[in-house]
């Protein structure tokens, strides 16, 4: 298993917009479990159910347009909820109507020109299945940065995830290395006290045949 110190950014799925009396409220799966997603021809990517358990709660987690900007709404601030559910990652907000920041998006997310949910994220814990190819990249545990809605979902962070994959072929191989060591040295001790028996019941004969 390995980690990523750098940001990476998923998303696509659609979000789900209503305007009533005591706002503009957005919602939506920002991430989907189980799903099989195609980065950029490189690799493939499965979130793995459980994998914002921890962030829920311990990350301070904004909600932006674009992933860029001032923030719209945050869990600190008790506007953005996020919860995980059987599907994937939920998001909610009431975003207050007479902001500003709202007022110039508002419209264009009632028109779908700003339609799609997206998450920004660090991968704190990652397999790799390097035996099949493309290779297969199975986040298991991430920290959250921030959920956007979003023009185009983009899959940035392609170049991190294959560094990713470097490293953990270099971990295997090192992995390997250290079992093929740690064979060769219970091999080696196994021939040693195989030598030493022999060696020691060949003594005892030595003793018998002297006795006789």
């Amino acid at each position: 298993m390995t980690s990523t110190s750098e940001i990476e950014t998923r998303g696509g799925v659609p979000a789900e917009i209503r305007a009533d009396e005591s706002g503009i409220k957005v919602s939506g799966y920002a991430a989907v479990f189980g799903e099989t997603t195609d980065i950029g021809n490189f690799f493939r990517e499965v979130i793995e159910r459980g994998a914002f358990r921890d962030a829920i709660g311990r990350d301070d987690v904004v909600f932006l347009v674009n992933h860029d900007g001032l923030p719209l709404a945050r869990t600190s601030s008790g506007t953005l909820t996020l919860r995980e559910d059987e599907r994937g990652l939920y998001m909610e907000t009431m975003l207050d109507a007479e902001d500003p920041d709202v007022k110039a998006i508002v419209g264009k997310m009632k028109r779908g020109d700003l339609s799609k949910m997206s998450f920004a994220f660090r991968a704190d814990v990652q397999e790799w299945d390097d035996t099949q190819e493309p290779p297969t990249r199975t986040l298991k545990k991430v920290s959250l940065r921030d959920v956007s809605i979003v023009t185009t979902p983009a899959y940035s962070g392609t170049s991190i995830g294959l560094r990713s994959l470097e490293a953990a072929r270099a971990e295997g191989g090192e992995r390997e290395d250290a079992e093929r060591r740690k064979a060769e040295n219970a091999a080696a001790a196994a021939r040693r006290i195989a030598e030493k028996r022999a060696a020691m019941e060949q003594k005892i004969r030595g003793i018998r045949q002297d006795v006789a």
